[in-house]
């Protein structure tokens, strides 16, 4: 075995630096405006968030007796869900970064001490998953700072209390990570986490909503004071490092001293570091030797599926293989499928959030009960847009490497278009039919508003599956090794923001004029069905436009693409 030498985490970073600067380096046409509109919409995005925290807390302080524990335990309840976002990011990040980069054969080869190797990687592992909770936490923390005047001097005792607080996860993610693939193929951890991961965000989602922290804002619903200050103070855990952190920033804004808490951030930072060190120091060579043995081979034909492969036979034989390729695609990648189970939770609460609204008596609530479908309506929307842009925004680009197949075949494009689509909308078209039946039976709404929600979220399945099309075909990510980062490009962001524009439009069309219906029936003034034919059939006819337009625009940017 060749002899290690003393090669610095900081020499092992440096190319990934120079790699950051050659990309940033590069111009290329429309980047200057992409850039412009990112910065615009992040401040925006602080600016508002800043303002709701500020005001917020500025509401707390006015309470005497308890304002100053109503923020604290604000910051403790945002920072362990950041904490438990950072474990999880963390610790898969480190498996692609210590065992599944393409630069680590290189590394492994070379004399390079592993102590070193462990703290570059960390550092990026750090850096690359704690970015944007990092930048989530500023306009929050500003708010702190502001509202409780800390001055300047907060600034950097903020950065010295949250360094730490991003350096734990990380360490431990890392730790956790060495561990697993001790006991895993890597490939195999790594579709192992990507449940795991869907199913802790899930399990902390339900728990979060079973905990209905809005009582917090309804001190009446406790027996006496003393009961809603004790509430205040549970769940305490003081041997977290998010109630440190909160403990810390606290105590600092009140004048009190805040060296306690911040002692114990580092010292488990350190201790967590340095046990990783020793830990890779000694095992990370045999754990990159077993991350090199892939997962058994399953086979990939079943004849339990074969039902399914006969019903779709009446699709044709080409179009029935591009729809089984779609599927097929989407089942072996763990981190796709994984994401189901968060997508199920979150709808449950969704849907049964709508049990605790206040709408149990009659007149004017019997009004609301038939409203709030055409709010819900948006809503709806909006949770379809985002799914659409998770999983069939990123079709065309999961292409990949494959795509030369596809040029040099006589396949039609519009023939791979109509797979992806259909792929997409049938799933959705599902969803938002049990989302929207579903809250609509549990309000108790009349059957026009049932029907009239029920077609106006069906019009929209169609329109937000091209629109997520169209925008994946014009800004693909070919090179991309997560399907979970391609929403998070600049075509994801406009099809967010066409996405959203549509939707406002379709429910003002189609809610507005309902809307008046219910209203005037329920006072007894004149109704004229005329009055809604004209913005259902706008409402029509944008959707259609937004369905066939992008559709065809796809087709031909692939096409282009075929001949190039």
């Amino acid at each position: 075995m060749p002899e290690m030498v003393a090669v610095s985490a900081v020499a092992l970073l440096r190319p990934k630096w120079q790699m950051a600067r050659h990309r940033m380096a590069r111009h290329q046409r429309g980047d200057l405006r992409r850039a412009l509109l990112v910065s615009l919409l992040a401040m925006g995005f602080w600016g508002a968030a800043f303002a709701v925290a500020l005001r917020l807390l500025r509401y707390f302080r006015s309470a005497e007796d308890i304002g100053t524990l109503l923020a604290a335990k604000l910051l403790a309840m945002i920072l362990l869900s950041f904490a438990s976002i950072l474990l999880l990011s963390n610790t898969i990040a480190a498996l692609s970064n210590f065992f599944l980069a393409r630069d680590l054969d290189q590394l492994a080869a070379a004399p390079v001490d592993s102590g070193a190797l462990y703290r570059a990687r960390l550092a990026e592992t750090a850096l690359h998953s704690s970015w944007m909770v990092a930048l989530l936490l500023v306009p929050i923390v500003a708010a702190y700072g502001v509202a409780y005047r800390g001055g300047l001097d907060f600034a950097p005792f903020a950065v010295v209390v949250f360094l730490p607080f991003l350096v734990i996860p990380s360490a431990l993610g890392s730790v956790c990570t060495l561990l697993l693939v001790n006991v895993f193929p890597a490939r195999r951890t790594r579709d192992l986490l990507s449940v795991i991961t869907a199913l802790a965000v899930a399990g902390l989602v339900l728990l979060f909503r079973a905990a209905r922290p809005e009582q917090l804002a309804r001190p009446e619903g406790f027996a006496n004071f003393m009961q809603f200050v004790a509430a205040l103070d549970t769940p305490s855990s003081p041997w977290m490092p998010s109630e440190w952190v909160s403990e810390a920033v606290v105590n600092y804004l009140r004048g009190k001293a805040a060296w306690q808490p911040l002692l114990k951030l580092w010292a488990l930072a350190a201790a967590l570091v340095g046990v990783g060190h020793v830990l890779y120091a000694r095992g990370w060579r045999r754990a990159f030797s077993m991350a090199q043995e892939g997962a058994n081979q399953r086979p990939t034909t079943r004849p339990v599926r074969s039902w399914f492969d006969r019903a779709l036979g009446v699709l044709g034989p080409l179009r029935r293989e591009l729809v089984l390729k779609e599927l097929r695609v989407f089942v072996r990648d763990s981190t796709q499928w994984s994401q189901l189970v968060l997508i199920g939770v979150l709808l449950v609460v969704y849907v049964a959030n709508v049990r605790y609204l206040p709408l149990n008596g009659e007149g004017v609530t019997t009004l609301l009960r038939n409203v709030i479908p055409f709010l819900n309506l948006a809503l709806a929307g909006f949770v379809l847009a985002s799914i659409a842009a998770r999983f069939v925004f990123p079709s065309v680009s999961l292409e990949g490497r494959a795509l030369w197949l596809l040029r040099s075949s006589p396949l039609p494009m519009r023939e791979l278009l109509w797979a992806k689509f259909w792929v997409g909308a049938v799933p959705l078209l599902a969803l938002a039919l049990v989302l929207v039946g579903c809250t609509n039976l549990l309000l108790g709404v009349v059957p026009f508003v049932h029907v009239v929600s029920l077609a106006a979220i069906t019009a929209l399945v169609f329109p937000l599956t091209a629109l997520a099309l169209g925008y994946g075909a014009f800004y693909p990510r070919f090179d991309t090794e997560n399907a979970a980062q391609i929403p998070t490009s600049f075509g994801g962001l406009m099809f967010m923001m066409t996405a959203v524009g549509l939707i406002g439009v379709v429910a003002y069309l189609a809610g507005r004029p309902a809307a008046r219906w219910i209203v005037a029936g329920h006072f007894g003034w004149a109704r004229d069905p005329v009055d809604m034919i004209w913005p259902f059939a706008v409402a029509a006819s944008v959707c259609t436009a937004a369905t066939v337009v992008p559709l065809v625009l796809a087709r031909r940017r692939l096409e282009r693409l075929e001949r190039a």
